[in-house]
């Protein structure tokens, strides 16, 4: 990877993790690693073009049949593709097909950019996580698989310690916070060679633990609010992205976007 490359446009491909939830801007709306890598590059580079196709809950045969011809035709200097693991979080998976779409979508992107960017996902420490932990890292293994057969750009997020930490994950505990997206951002940054601004594998200051009964609350929250509701759209067939549009569908000059007024 050439050192303190140039870039002169960007095309983020996923779910809600490139969306940017939950790093939420005062109007409501969310901003998120890509918008925040998007807006760095864009400081280096005049004209530096951004588009984010990412739509929340799209499974990843979604993601290679909706968005990567769509990547695929903007001919980006980078493309980021994140997905599957809204896959692997269902209650019945099969890898099998899981593969195939990640393969699909690749093998889409990767001969129309310059650089694809594939990406581990990171992965909050608790126990409703682990009973999902061996189909993530299956996931992971393939990923990993495209990436060295295709000469894509990997960023372990996943193996990076810190983005484990649940104080770095918003109360859903499915989503990082504004301070777990500054990180994601900095990892993609450095990964694809450009000058570190700080180590965002750096540990969080130690902290005094909540008490038992401050977490007890904090759970009853999470099933009330977050994992009753994702049980019932997995129930019903539903997906928080239904009818949603894409973030941002075409690629446009940063400055000339919505997504980047609060950056």
């Amino acid at each position: 990877m050439e050192m303190n490359a140039s870039y002169t446009s960007l095309v983020a491909v996923g779910d809600s993790f490139t969306e940017g939830m939950s790093d939420e801007l005062p109007d409501g709306s969310y901003r998120g690693w890509a918008d925040l890598l998007a807006a760095r590059l864009a400081a280096r580079e005049p004209g530096f073009r951004y588009a984010n196709l990412a739509v929340r809950g799209k499974l990843i045969g979604q993601i290679a049949e909706e968005q990567a011809p769509v990547a695929a035709a903007m001919g980006a200097d980078v493309v980021t593709l994140v997905g599957g693991l809204n896959d692997a979080l269902r209650p019945k998976v099969d890898m099998g097909r899981v593969r195939g779409h990640l393969e699909a979508a690749v093998e889409t992107l990767a001969p129309s950019c310059g650089r694809l960017v594939l990406m581990r996902s990171p992965g909050r420490r608790g126990p409703v996580m682990e009973r999902f932990r061996p189909r993530m890292e299956e996931l992971f293994v393939i990923i990993g698989e495209l990436a060295a057969r295709h000469d894509a750009v990997l960023v372990d997020l996943y193996g990076a310690e810190v983005l484990g930490d649940p104080r770095l994950w918003h109360a859903d505990r499915l989503h990082l916070t504004g301070e777990g997206h500054r990180r994601v951002a900095e990892a993609v940054w450095q990964a694809l060679g450009l000058p570190p601004e700080e180590d965002w594998r750096v540990p969080l200051a130690d902290s005094v633990p909540p008490g038992w009964a401050v977490r007890r609350a904090h759970d009853a929250r999470f099933a009330r609010e977050h994992l009753l509701p994702w049980i019932g759209r997995r129930l019903s067939g539903r997906s928080s992205g239904d009818g949603r549009p894409a973030k941002r569908p075409e690629l446009l000059p940063f400055g000339a976007g919505t997504g980047e007024r609060l950056l």
